[in-house]
């Protein structure tokens, strides 16, 4: 017996050395990730919070050449066409309405309007493309038939926030910019599943956006997004790219960007407005298309955004282990300092981004991002599919 209770007591002594070592890597590990949150906070999304662009009158001289690629979206061309076209551009514009394979009625209304409408092109394409994948062929076809140098990206289920969009986001060039980012918001809908979509939103633009403004541009959306057609033209198009669905956004401006070429455009009047989806099945899916391309990026890039989603994800789970293994006091205390100085950063960028509605929901959303990183960690080696 008394062999077997200095046993126990080794044993218990061993445990709780080895708990004590392991609370201590927790706690290290904890305050390690809270520092790298902070340093992207501090270093690169303060960039956005804190942006205040160049005084402009909107003002350009610069013709423009807007191009929307459709398949199958007839209600959403018969909505935002018109509203396109309504833009108050000094300069002369066009409206190419790529239509791509559609089934609908999409050829014979829109040509319908375009005999009312001058500033309308209509390019319909009648086979599929053996070579490139996804939509990159159509809008290749529609910056190839552009007649002007300067181009504008949208899709046929966004509507321009205002008639200004148009010069707002052209204003934003200058002798050096042959690249301008903005921003493509959903509608404000009720319902969590809108609140999440649209912080998703937000937060893949405060990285991207965040980003070009320290000079590391590595992407856009195409559902606001313009370049020089010259730009298009040295870079071969989608060349590199087209064996890959999608990164006919993202890809391209990551090849074609530089920290010099690059501008942004937060104002409200130059965003684009979607309707997001209605389920959350619906949104998985969208999603999942969109996260395909990220493995494509360059290393430096997937380096920056691979660190700060992993230490999104570490955060809350060390938080609370450190808090039941080490001190829950020092774990409050490491939680309250990082989700302040959180606080005052995202709510700042989401008012630049119109997205106030928001801030009260940035902890939870915070916390939400642990199973949202678990739901589309797949994408990363699932294969893509060849629609869009």
């Amino acid at each position: 017996m008394p062999q077997i209770f200095s046993m126990l007591i080794i044993l218990q002594t061993i445990f709780a050395a080895m708990l004590i070592a392991l609370s201590d890597y927790l706690f290290y590990g904890c305050a390690t990730i809270s520092a790298i949150l902070l340093f992207y906070y501090l270093y690169f999304f303060s960039r956005l919070a804190f942006f205040k662009p160049k005084e402009t009158d909107t003002h350009t001289d610069s013709p423009v050449s807007i191009i929307v690629c459709s398949r199958d979206e007839l209600n959403n061309l018969r909505q935002n066409v018109p509203q396109i076209l309504q833009q108050q551009y000094e300069a002369p514009f066009e409206l190419l309405v790529v239509n791509d394979n559609s089934s609908d009625n999409t050829r014979h209304e829109m040509q319908w309007l375009s005999l009312q409408q001058q500033r309308l092109k209509v390019i319909n394409i009648d086979s599929e493309a053996s070579i490139y994948t996804g939509k990159k062929y159509p809008l290749s076809i529609g910056i190839r038939e552009a007649t002007h140098g300067h181009l504008l990206l949208t899709d046929a289920d966004c509507a321009p926030a205002s008639e200004n969009w148009s010069s707002l986001m052209m204003s934003a060039f200058s002798q050096q910019t042959e690249i301008v980012i903005g921003y493509g918001a959903y509608q404000k809908l009720p319902g969590l599943l809108n609140k999440i979509i649209r912080f998703e939103t937000f937060h893949s633009a405060l990285q991207y956006l965040s980003y070009a403004l320290a000079g590391l541009p590595y992407m856009g959306v195409g559902r606001n997004l313009s370049y020089k057609k010259e730009l298009f033209s040295r870079h071969r198009g989608f060349a590199s790219i087209n064996h890959i669905p999608g990164g006919d956004d993202d890809l391209f401006i990551s090849k074609a960007a530089t920290n010099k070429n690059t501008a942004i455009v937060t104002n409200p009047n130059a965003h684009t407005i979607s309707i997001p989806k209605k389920s959350w099945g619906d949104w998985k899916r969208q999603k999942t298309r969109h996260y395909s391309t990220s493995k494509y990026y360059k290393p430096k890039h997937k380096f920056l955004l691979g660190l700060y989603s992993l230490s999104q994800f570490l955060f809350y789970p060390l938080l609370i282990t450190t808090a039941i293994l080490f001190s829950w006091q020092i774990a409050v205390g490491i939680f309250v300092v990082k989700s302040t100085i959180q606080y005052i950063v995202f709510s700042k960028a989401m008012k630049q981004l119109n997205e106030s509605d928001l801030i009260g929901w940035i902890v939870l959303m915070d916390m939400w991002m642990f199973f949202y990183y678990l739901l589309f960690a797949k994408t990363l080696w699932k294969k893509e599919k060849k629609k869009w």
